[in-house]
């Protein structure tokens, strides 16, 4: 029975909202003709303004994010190669380091046999020659670090 008395009041709170709301329908002012409306018209055209101009940004922030993907694509390409460039100068470091070992080898040979009677000037050629290749290892080394760093810096000038 409870039941019944809730939902004869929530019918009848329904009802009054219904007609309070119809009321307010029934007293709104008549809709007024915006065709003619000079600032209607003027705000309409406003709104078609702004709709090309949002379109245009859209456009122009679609065509700066394929420029950055593009230039981001370059440059890990360039990466890629200059970590290929780095790995290849390496294995030659490495083997260079080697002829230096066999070199130092060979030197100490040399100074052995010296004390048994070399000539001395052939010690001092071999040791010339090692030298000479502590040399050429410096250089390459120097010609990667100059090749690295610039192909670095334009990169780091355009970021």
């Amino acid at each position: 029975m409870a039941e019944i008395s809730e939902l004869e009041r929530r019918i009848k709170d329904a009802l009054e909202r219904i007609e309070s709301g119809v009321g307010k329908i029934a007293s709104a002012p008549e809709p007024i003709d915006v065709g003619e409306n000079p600032e209607f018209v003027a705000l309409t055209e406003a709104l078609e303004a702004e709709k090309v101009a949002t379109s245009q940004l859209e456009e122009r922030v679609k065509n700066l994010h394929t420029q950055h993907d593009e230039k981001v694509r370059a440059l890990e390409e360039h990466v890629e190669t200059l970590k290929a460039s780095s790995h290849e100068a390496r294995n030659q470091v490495q083997q260079v380091m080697r002829t230096n070992q066999h070199l130092s080898a060979s030197l100490q040979s040399l100074r052995e046999a010296a004390t048994t009677g070399v000539e001395p000037h052939l010690i001092n050629q071999a040791m010339m020659s090692e030298l000479d290749g502590l040399r050429t290892l410096r250089d390459a080394d120097r010609a990667e670090l100059d090749a690295i760093l610039g192909k670095l810096q334009p990169m780091l000038k355009e970021a």
